[in-house]
Parts: C-alpha cells; sequence; structure tokens
C-alpha cells in the first residue's frame, strides 16, 4: 500500500465534493466539511450512481438517482434503498496536497457494521411476518443495532428478499438477469443468522401469548414481533377473470409468468394506469408487444402528479406505441379457455393474447382481528413504529405520524418501506428513535425518470418551476401554503436539494418559489 496524490486543498471549497481518479477503474468522492477533509467510494452502492451529481449537506451526502445517504467522513449508511455502506479512505496532507492510501484491492462498497447470531448471549427471537424490503432492512438493522437473538422472516413465497421494483422495469422488459435480483446472497443470511420459513401462509396472531399461528399447523412464538406483510393486489371481478393469461404482478413468480406467456403473444392489454401498470406497459413495448392500457381515469397519474404531469406521461407513451382507452371500464373477458377479448362497457371489444391487471394493493393483514386494523385495514403505530407492547408494523401495512403534520399516513413505496424497516429494527433492537424520514419514490417509464419526494393526497396549488413540455422541472404541491412534496423530472441535483431542506424543513416561503426569485441549491 501507499500514499498516491489525487488532489489539491485549494482545489475544494468548505462543503464541496468532487470525484477523482484512484486508478483507470476507480474513482474516490474528496469531502470538504470545516476545513476538513474525507475519502469515501464515488458510486452509491444501490446502482451505482455517481455521488458527485448528488448533494452534501451538513455531513450527508444523498445519491441524485434514489437518495440513499451516506455519512460522508465515515462513509457509514444512513438511510436506503443502500444497503452497504461506502469504502473509507486514509488520507493525509503535505502543503497543499491530499493524498490517499491506495490498497492492492480496492472495494467498490463495504458492510454495515453488523453483529452475529450468539443465542448464548441473547437468546429472545425476534419475529418478522413478511420478506420484503421492509422486512429485510428491518432484520439488516437489528443486526446493526446490536441484536444478536434469533431473526425470524415468515414469507408466503419460496425464495429471499429480492428486487420488487424492478419486477415491473429492467425485469420485465428482459434486462436484468435472474441471478441479478436477489437483495443479498444466500451466505449474507447464513452469516448474520437471519433464517427463513417460506412458502406458509398466516393464520392468526395471539398477542397475549405472543404466538403466531401457521396453516401447516406450526406455532411460532416470539419475544418481538414486525408485521410487514405489505400489499395484495386488487382483484377485478367481471365475467371470464378466471381464464387463463390474465395476470397480476406483485411477485417474483408473477413476473416469471408473465415472461413465459411473451412467446406467444403480440398484443397486450394494461388495466390500470398505475405506477405498476404504466411501468409493466413500457416494459412489454421494450420487448416489442404492441400494448393497450385500459383506464377509467381522463389523464394517467393525474390524481399523482396533476393534469400537466401525466399528460406529459401519456404523450411519452404514446410516442413508444402505447395505444390508451382511458375514461374505460372492463366489462368482460372472453375467451375459450384464455383470454382472447376484453368487452368494454362502452360495447367496444379489445383483441388481445394477455391481460396485466394493476389497480392497486390492499394491506395484507387478512389474518388479523378488525379490532386492530383501521379503516383502510392497516395498523396504527406510533412514531416509534409500534403497534402495542412489543409489536411493531412497517411496510405498505403500516400507518404512522408525518413528523411535518402529525397526521397519520399510510404509502406504499419501496424506499419508505426500508426506511420504516430501518426504524423498527432498530427501536426493536433496544433504541428509541422516532421516524422522521421524508418519503421519496421514483419511477422509470416512456424514458423518463421522475423523482418524488414528500407526500400530499390533495394540493391546493401545483407551482411549475422549469418546464414539463421540456421534461425538466420541479413542480412543488403546496397544501395550506406549504409545500408537502415535490416531483421532478432531469432536476436530480436540485431533488437532493428539496428532499434534505424538506427534512429540516427548511424549504423557501411559498412566495419566493412561485416567483422563482430563489436557488434551491443556494440554500444548502
Amino acid at each position: 500500500m501507499s500514499f498516491k496524490e489525487i488532489a489539491r486543498k485549494s482545489d475544494l471549497k468548505n462543503g464541496e465534493m468532487k470525484a477523482y481518479k484512484i486508478d483507470d477503474e476507480n474513482n474516490v468522492l474528496l469531502c470538504r466539511i470545516n476545513d476538513e477533509f474525507s475519502a469515501v467510494g464515488a458510486s452509491c452502492t444501490h446502482y451505482g450512481a455517481p455521488l458527485e451529481e448528488g448533494v452534501l449537506q451538513g455531513e450527508t451526502i444523498i445519491c441524485p438517482w434514489h437518495h440513499a445517504c451516506f455519512h460522508a467522513k465515515t462513509g457509514n449508511l444512513l438511510e436506503p434503498p443502500a444497503m452497504d455502506a461506502l469504502p473509507r479512505y486514509e488520507l493525509k496532507t503535505e502543503g497543499d496536497s491530499i493524498k490517499i492510501l491506495v490498497s492492492d484491492v480496492i472495494q467498490s462498497s463495504r458492510k454495515p457494521d453488523m453483529v452475529k447470531k450468539d443465542t448464548k448471549s441473547d437468546d429472545r427471537t425476534f419475529l418478522i411476518l413478511g420478506a420484503g424490503a421492509s422486512a429485510y432492512s428491518a432484520a439488516q438493522s437489528m443486526r446493526e443495532n446490536g441484536f444478536k437473538g434469533n431473526i425470524v422472516m415468515v414469507t408466503r413465497e419460496d425464495r429471499k428478499p429480492y428486487d420488487r421494483p424492478n419486477l415491473s422495469k429492467d425485469y420485465l422488459a428482459g434486462n436484468a438477469d435472474p441471478e441479478w435480483m436477489p437483495l443479498r446472497p444466500d451466505d449474507f443470511f447464513d452469516e448474520y443468522g437471519i433464517e427463513f420459513k417460506y412458502s406458509v401462509t398466516i393464520k392468526g396472531v395471539d398477542f397475549n401469548k405472543k404466538q403466531v399461528a401457521f396453516d401447516n399447523n406450526e406455532n411460532l412464538t416470539y419475544d418481538k414481533l414486525l408485521i410487514a406483510t405489505g400489499g395484495i393486489p386488487n382483484q377485478l371481478k367481471v365475467k371470464g377473470s378466471d381464464l387463463k393469461n390474465i395476470f397480476y404482478l406483485r411477485s417474483f413468480d408473477d413476473a416469471d409468468r408473465i415472461i413465459a406467456s411473451l412467446k406467444d403473444s403480440k398484443n397486450a392489454v394494461v388495466i390500470g394506469a398505475s405506477f405498476i401498470g404504466m411501468e409493466t406497459a413500457h416494459s412489454l413495448i421494450e420487448r416489442k408487444i404492441n400494448v393497450t392500457v385500459i383506464a377509467p381515469s381522463e389523464i394517467p397519474f393525474e390524481r399523482n402528479f396533476g393534469k400537466e404531469i401525466g399528460n406529459l406521461f401519456r404523450k411519452e407513451h404514446e410516442k413508444n406505441g402505447v395505444v390508451f382507452k382511458l375514461k374505460s371500464k372492463v366489462k368482460e373477458f372472453r375467451g375459450a379457455g384464455k383470454v382472447e377479448s376484453i368487452l368494454l362497457e362502452s360495447g367496444e371489444e379489445i383483441l388481445t393474447d394477455m391481460v396485466i391487471i394493476g389497480i392497486g394493493v390492499s394491506p395484507a393483514t387478512g389474518f388479523l382481528d378488525d379490532d386492530i386494523l383501521m379503516d383502510d385495514k392497516s395498523l396504527k403505530t406510533d412514531s416509534f413504529l409500534r403497534v402495542k407492547e412489543d409489536v411493531y408494523a412497517s411496510g405498505d401495512i403500516a400507518s404512522f405520524p408525518d413528523f411535518r403534520t402529525g397526521n397519520h399516513i399510510r404509502i406504499e413505496h419501496w424506499r419508505l418501506a426500508e426506511q420504516l424497516g430501518r426504524t423498527a429494527g432498530a427501536n426493536m433492537a433496544g433504541r428509541e428513535i422516532k421516524f422522521s424520514g421524508v418519503p421519496f419514490f421514483w419511477t422509470a417509464q416512456a424514458g423518463m425518470n421522475l423523482r418524488y419526494t414528500g407526500f400530499v393526497k390533495e394540493w391546493d396549488e401545483i407551482i411549475i418551476d422549469g418546464n414539463v413540455a421540456q421534461k425538466k422541472f420541479i413542480a412543488y404541491y403546496v397544501k395550506d401554503n406549504f409545500v408537502m412534496a415535490a416531483a421532478g423530472i432531469n432536476r436530480d441535483k436540485e431533488m437532493d436539494a428539496v428532499h434534505l431542506l424538506m427534512k429540516e424543513q427548511k424549504l423557501p416561503e411559498i412566495e419566493a418559489i412561485r416567483d422563482n426569485s430563489v436557488d434551491i441549491l443556494s440554500l444548502l
């Protein structure tokens, strides 16, 4: 190992970060904070985004693509969707020269500091119902926060946690191999003593006995319980809905069944202009399948983003070949054994070889008594994600207090599910952390990547900074004279800034945003 000069002190101002080459294949991210220099890995450990294009705020680095956060001095993981920390490099300065200690093996990531299972020191069992993003994040967080007891994850599927958002994106489009989809290799779970119960259905929970019953007549007793069972697709129940080649996309197996059917299909219908539906439509277009989208709404995503942005998505999908049948509802599926056509309530009939239905999901909480559930079948938690003593909830099924308003909200976002899981896992391991994360999600479709941070169901006003038609803008969603959410395309650095300022509750006044008189990056 030897020290190599990579930069001069004068290259960076306080609060700046820049990427520098170590060799032909590797970069390092140099940060200057209060006249102190630190060096960490230059690429996000999630999908490899160049962190230099993100934002440095205080000692936090935020990724420009999917908003994973890292500590600038230590490289430690702060927020998902990344699961690993950044490598940290030793520096020394000589005059104006900054030198880095370079080893023969340069790592792109490192595992967070985690303890391993040691039941001699802690024989408790933490049971996790579910094996999705939130459940996995909780298990890792338990080990990060010192829990050495038993961790058991229960899943109705036959596989370990995987990258669910890519089911409707790269995997369905044929751009990702199955081997790329698992969140962790099998030996990771072996190393940290995380056990699985596969292909089981939960029958019920006895909170007094601290026991969960399953359909195989097995019962598991827990010391602490995390319920993170996610969502189940809403069913479209019309005549003919039992025909073959009608699919829902929620699981890995669902995606594989759809992909298998593509071999004998030229035409597909997607029912529902949801995120899953529209991402699926784009992925099928990528596979040269003719796609028709049927939805009752007048404009896709109008309820999420407003008319102008919704129309942008529609136009871009149409340019790619998607045909829309909006303000339409399905009356009947027709076919001899397998679906061959769809009859709309208008009387129009659409020929098709296959159907994918994406009309939302509902909390997978049917095994719980109604007296513990909210009206939407979710579980109400406190700020620590506790439902009751020794019972926690996270992910799609959790209604938790928005730290900005105190109102309980429930959001079906992948990154948020991971955030909630990390907090729940830490608290189960003995911490007392109030959840104060800012929701964030992304969608990739029709050649566009949209980022959305914050949350609001209804808004009073949308303020557009930029040009929607040119696909370069930030839209601010205002409720009661307060920015509750923002969506952006091709403004990734500013969206990073909005996210951090929203978390710190330091966004500018509405008038400054409306007048376009503020540079959002200058507020960091």
